[in-house]
């Protein structure tokens, strides 16, 4: 006789949920700094010294449409995709809004 606290089917059932969940968020921050990235000048891109648009929009666009396509999030591809989206909206993105503010 089995004594589980909780029936499997619910568990995978809210697996399923925290997945989707983390799928959306992961998408949302990969849209985001894409749109940040093609909103930005490419003068500001060289003068930051962080590659330049064409490269960033280029990683950006390609990880977003593995995203797009690979459902899982935790594939290495998407991870790697997740970890670029990050390095622009922590490194590149914060430059060049001071740029622009200036």
């Amino acid at each position: 006789m089995s004594t589980a606290l909780i029936d499997p089917l619910v568990a995978l059932t809210i697996e399923d949920w925290v997945h989707d969940a983390i799928w959306w968020v992961l998408l949302g921050v990969k849209v985001f700094a894409l749109s940040d990235a093609v909103i930005r000048k490419d003068a500001f891109y060289v003068a930051a010294d962080k590659q330049n648009k064409a490269f960033w929009l280029l990683l950006l666009v390609v990880f977003l449409t593995l995203h797009i396509f690979l459902p899982n999030p935790l594939n290495v591809l998407n991870l790697i995709g997740t970890v670029a989206a990050f390095v622009y909206l922590a490194d590149v993105r914060p430059l060049l809004r001071s740029m622009h503010s200036r």
